[in-house]
């Protein structure tokens, strides 16, 4: 079992704080966790963020791009002082990321002293999947076209660099925290790649009118949204495969997973009830419905049948979707 990680209260503190000013999402989803997760999976989020920040600055080159990529990664790994990371950061992205952001990466010391405090194989785990992510959205930089991807083999790589990688950095982490979990994930590791991407193509579903605006498109080439939603629902149930998986004593972490895939379905169930939307909002769920399915998840992560039969039930509208 992992142990609650002796990070600064300071720094703990701030870490909680920024966490809820950049993402209300994984604010709400991950306190779930047991603590010392809670702590780990914290920190990964923050780090991913700072990938994200440098990588959606508009007016940045690919080359300065590549650049503070190197620069981070060589922080987080040890081999560069943070410093000369966070100064030419902060200088390249002065006016093209919010307050927050600003603030999340001028404090990446701080987020960086909680990282190397956790043992060997969780920085290991978390590295790794920093660098993926981190060099493989700089591979897709120059595909944000409005064409979209190249093909569907293109479209499942993208989204396995931005999420697929997570499914599978999340699973190592369970796995170190949980023996049980470790046992029964051996074999079916893919089965984390297909969580993360199940939540990554409902996103691109979702956003792809803002995406269009702004003349990008991540879905494959020569696929309508009738055949991705078919491809998600497949990626659905190997998300509800995956959470099956967790023991049944582990409701912090099965409720951590469930809230993501319950909200994932009613997504792209609004998504599916519809021929054309504009605008992302037009199918983002109300705030009502997201804390009804946060305590509706108390009592369903608890139990695989009702879990399955929400998914069931919630997902008629993709079913039929597909069926006719």
């Amino acid at each position: 079992m992992s142990k609650v990680h002796p990070q600064s209260i300071a720094d703990m503190a701030y870490q909680q704080s920024i966490l809820g000013a950049v993402s209300r999402t994984f604010a709400l989803t991950i306190p779930l966790l047991p603590k010392a997760l809670e702590t780990v999976i914290g920190n990964t989020y923050l780090l991913c963020r700072i990938i994200d920040t440098i990588e959606d600055a508009p007016t940045l080159s690919i080359e300065a791009k590549q650049e503070l990529s190197s620069l981070f990664l060589d922080a987080v790994l040890g081999k560069q002082s943070v410093d000369a990371f966070v100064s030419p950061c902060l200088r390249a992205l002065e006016g093209h990321c919010n307050a927050d952001e600003r603030d999340l990466i001028a404090n990446t010391p701080t987020v960086l002293r909680i990282f190397h405090g956790f043992n060997t194989n969780e920085q290991a785990a978390i590295s790794r999947c920093v660098e993926i992510m981190s060099n493989g959205m700089l591979r897709f930089h120059d595909k944000q076209t409005l064409a979209g991807l190249r093909d569907l083999p293109e479209f499942e790589e993208y989204c396995y660099v931005v999420a697929g990688v997570v499914g599978e950095m999340l699973t190592s982490v369970f796995a170190m925290h949980s023996p049980a979990f470790a046992r029964a994930i051996a074999g079916k590791e893919y089965l984390a790649i297909g969580f993360g991407q199940a939540l990554q193509m409902t996103n691109i579903l979702k956003d792809s009118p803002e995406d269009s605006a702004r003349g990008v498109s991540w879905k494959p080439q020569g696929y309508s949204q009738l055949a991705l939603l078919a491809i998600a629902d497949q990626k659905l149930a190997e998300a509800m495969d995956y959470i099956r998986l967790i023991p049944a004593d582990e409701v912090g972490i099965r409720r951590f997973c469930f809230l993501a895939l319950g909200l994932a379905v009613l997504t792209l169930s609004k998504i599916a009830d519809r021929s054309h939307f504009s605008r992302g909002n037009d199918v983002k769920l109300p705030r009502r419905t997201v804390w009804l399915f946060y305590y509706f998840t108390l009592i369903a992560a608890r139990s695989d049948y009702v879990m399955q039969q929400f998914c069931t039930i919630a997902g008629r509208p993709i079913k039929r979707a597909l069926r006719d």
